[in-house]
């Protein structure tokens, strides 16, 4: 197996050997190699191995007590070898132990670090090897916590750029200043629309423009490329807007987070070419004017971009409602319109903890194909559109599970059924949550239920369900525990409750239906009631 000349470092966070230096604490000195302010660590590493190349990551301060040395080794090149494979290994930097085993440093390993350009470190004898270590896991978790800041930052100016009047030119420019570089949008066939920070070098700005023609010939809609031409760091982001629009980046260093902000550039320049290449801001404004003025969502429905359909009836456009939470955290508005844009729809209402999505579903027959609510989890489907494969190779319509959001998604409905949806949704979100599944769907197949009169069937849950409709938290538990099996664990999940609410609600319940609500005739009985509610 053939080595690696360079290894790729660790995905930690850099940290200066110059501030492991100038921790007075440690009393580390510097006795060869280069200037400690253009060194980075990624890790500290303890290893007595005569060839320690094999145990190294990339990036390392290799901390060693000399154990390993041989009695003989000045007069021959065991410190050139040794130091030859740490730097073969890609270590950062050797500190050296002075204590117990040795008192001083060797002279023949200060020259052999000189000579192969490896910083040395002597570490006293007051110092441990675990201390250092733990100072260098300090340094890197402030490092962390500065990137962290620094995307923040960057994020909220650059959803402040995006609201300006010139929105594309803002963002591009705060990017290039956050950058430190420059910052260009390329259209459809290349052509440069707009730019912002220094202009680079003849060389550099072909090899962009040709970065980005690739990403746009030879990738998906969301392929980033990166390359390196005269010093100088290149990325190119192809935008999902599937137009074939480009950002190409080009800074002069690469910083951590560099790549997560150009990425939240990428998603606001996704949106932004969206609406200028589609017009459908346009027609969404016209829609949202018609329904103020009281139109109807299936007559304002064809603006949308839903399809083809104009009624009721099995050939109306279908729409699918999801509702969405993140795994962690509260949605932001950034991440609301990337999660619409991996769905497939710039129809997104990030209301609360809650993001609500309408997805076109496209024509539907009038017998549906799936069936009640049921958990899916397709593996590696995160960030894909919203069409999948279902069975058979066949083009499935229905959202798909996304990386990081928990989805809870409506049977196809038409335009005059959006709010039925809403509450399919509402309750699929509720069941996946309760579930951890990363997505339920509800489902559209006929059953017993529907056998029976609407009017009769409405008219007979109104009924049963009297004594508990005046109290809407008693029907809403009693609604989730049915769906849920009668989990109190899942069902306080779902309603975010303590379980002992839920006991005492369903016991309520109980009481107020005098029924036996372990006898599970009654609960079909309740369940069909409440479908019907």
């Amino acid at each position: 197996m053939q080595e690696s000349a360079v290894p790729p470092t660790p995905p930690t966070p850099p940290v200066s050997l110059a501030a492991l230096l100038a921790r007075e604490d440690l009393g580390l000195r510097l006795l060869a190699g280069p200037p400690p302010a253009g060194v980075t660590i990624h890790g500290a590493h303890t290893s007595e191995m005569s060839d320690p190349f094999p145990y190294l990551l990339g990036g390392d301060l290799l901390l060693t007590a000399g154990v390993h040395i041989p009695e003989a080794a000045g007069s021959g090149t065991y410190f050139d070898d040794y130091v030859a494979r740490i730097v073969a290994a890609g270590g950062a930097a050797l500190g050296f132990g002075v204590a117990p085993v040795h008192d001083t440093v060797p002279r023949a390993l200060v020259a052999a670090c000189e000579a192969y350009g490896l910083p040395l470190l002597e570490v006293p004898p007051r110092t441990t090897f675990s201390g250092v270590a733990r100072a260098v896991w300090r340094l890197m978790a402030q490092a962390r916590m500065a990137e962290l800041r620094r995307v923040s930052e960057a994020q909220q100016a650059l959803a402040a750029a995006a609201s300006r009047p010139d929105p594309v030119p803002s963002v591009l420019r705060r990017l290039a200043a956050r950058l430190d570089g420059r910052a260009v949008l390329y259209g459809p066939r290349g052509a440069r629309i707009a730019a912002a920070g220094r202009e680079p070098g003849g060389e550099v700005r072909r090899a962009l423009a040709e970065l980005a023609r690739f990403v746009t010939t030879h990738a998906s809609a969301t392929a980033t490329a990166t390359d390196t031409v005269a010093g100088t760091r290149l990325a190119a982001y192809a935008l999902g807007t599937g137009q074939g629009f480009v950002l190409g980046v080009a800074a002069p260093h690469r910083e951590s987070g560099d790549h997560t902000i150009a990425s939240v550039a990428a998603v606001l320049l996704s949106l932004l070419t969206g609406e200028h290449q589609s017009g459908t801001g346009a027609a969404r404004s016209s829609a949202l004017v018609r329904l103020l003025l009281g139109a109807r969502p299936e007559e304002v429905a064809p603006l949308l971009g839903g399809g083809a359909g104009d009624g009721d009836g099995a050939g109306a456009a279908r729409w699918h409602v999801v509702h969405a939470r993140p795994t962690t955290g509260s949605p932001d508005p950034v991440a609301a319109s990337a999660l619409g844009a991996a769905l497939g729809s710039p129809l997104v209402d990030p209301a609360g903890d809650v993001v609500r999505v309408l997805v076109p579903a496209g024509p539907h027959p009038d017998a549906g194909a799936a069936a009640g609510d049921e958990p899916r989890a397709r593996a590696g489907a995160s960030g894909t559109a919203a069409a999948s494969t279902g069975p058979g190779g066949t083009a499935d319509p229905r959202p798909a599970p996304q990386s990081g959001w928990t989805l809870g998604v409506s049977a196809p409905v038409t335009p005059a059924e959006w709010a039925a949806g809403d509450a399919q949704a509402a309750r699929a979100l509720a069941r996946a949550r309760a579930t951890r599944a990363p997505v339920v769907r509800h489902g559209g197949r006929p059953a017993l239920a529907d056998l029976v009169p609407d009017g009769e069937a409405e008219a007979h849950a109104r009924a049963l369900l009297e004594p508990v409709a005046a109290v809407p938290a008693l029907t809403e538990t009693l609604r989730a525990w049915l769906s849920l099996h009668g989990s109190w664990d899942r069902t306080a999940v779902a309603l975010s409750v303590h379980r002992n609410t839920v006991r005492q609600r369903i016991a309520r319940c109980a009481a107020l239906l005098d029924a036996d609500l372990d006898d599970p005739d009654v609960r079909m009985e309740l369940w069909f009631a409440l479908r019907r509610t």
